[in-house]
């Protein structure tokens, strides 16, 4: 079987799976380099050593991230399982521990203060509908505008991550800046469009974001992903319930949402160190 033959057949077998075509389009980069490396290292048989040496190289050489790491290794047992039709190798079938490290949170403060610094109707509606409702940027992107549910007061986010969909509130305080901002734009099908239609760019948002951070002094290291993490904190601080907290951000399972009770919980500002006391 043929390079082109094989990527035909992966990308079809994707879709009669149903993934979505994020998903098809990051396993099928992922695979592609898989292929490339098996080419140029002119490698005889696809078994485990050169998965093994394959996964060793996206470690130590490209320094792959935990999620690019999971993907090269779900893309491969893809391969195996459903294109080739054979057996995962069973020394394989091993798990990645998690890397410990807790996500970046803006204080509210910060935020307000970002928003006060964003000029733009257009870019202070799309950051505020993120922070607001802790959304992803690829769920902004594609919201269009029988999402928004002014009477109610909710968004449907659909075919998010996992192809699932969910509700997330719609602020009281963002519902006057967004009819401002469409009777400004007249958006025609998504929420947030480019001048020429169309969904509007990822690359635009974080170009704006970075001068509304600089604009307002803020000097973390944050991207705009921060927003959703600080949306999930700020309502932990408040007292919301996690498992509502969970519901909102569209997690399939709970410890994921859990990684925010290590960053703050509701009585943790009550607490002092033991120096203030003495």
């Amino acid at each position: 079987m043929n390079k082109n033959s094989l990527l035909r057949q992966y990308q079809q077998k994707l879709r009669i799976q149903n993934y979505s075509n994020q998903t098809i389009r990051s396993y099928i980069s992922a695979i592609k380099m898989f292929i490339a490396y098996f080419q140029k290292n002119k490698c005889k048989a696809l078994d485990e050593t050169i998965i093994i040496h394959y996964l060793d190289y996206c470690k130590t050489k490209k320094n792959y991230s935990l999620s690019s790491m999971k993907l090269a290794y779900a893309s491969i047992k893809f391969l195996f399982t459903h294109v080739l039709k054979r057996e995962f190798p069973p020394s394989l079938k091993f798990s990645f521990r998690k890397e410990e490290k807790l996500p970046t949170v803006l204080s509210e403060k910060d935020i307000i203060n970002i928003f006060n610094n964003t000029r733009n109707i257009k870019h202070k509606a799309i950051l505020m509908t993120i922070y607001s409702g802790g959304l992803r940027i690829s769920e902004l992107l594609n919201l269009k505008l029988n999402d928004i549910d002014f009477e109610r007061k909710v968004i449907t986010i659909k075919g998010a991550k996992g192809k699932k969909d969910r509700i997330v509130m719609l602020s009281e305080k963002l519902i006057p800046l967004l009819k401002q901002y469409y009777n400004q734009y007249q958006p025609t099908e998504f929420l947030f469009e480019n001048p020429q239609g169309g969904k509007y760019s990822a690359t635009s948002i974080r170009s704006f974001y970075k001068r509304s951070l600089k604009n307002a002094g803020i000097q973390k290291k944050v991207t705009i992903h921060t927003l959703r993490h600080s949306f999930a904190t700020h309502l932990l601080e408040h007292g919301t319930d996690i498992r509502y907290i969970q519901e909102l951000l569209g997690h399939k399972k709970l410890e994921t949402t859990q990684i925010y009770t290590h960053i703050t919980k509701p009585a943790f500002k009550n607490l002092k160190s033991p120096l203030d006391r003495i």
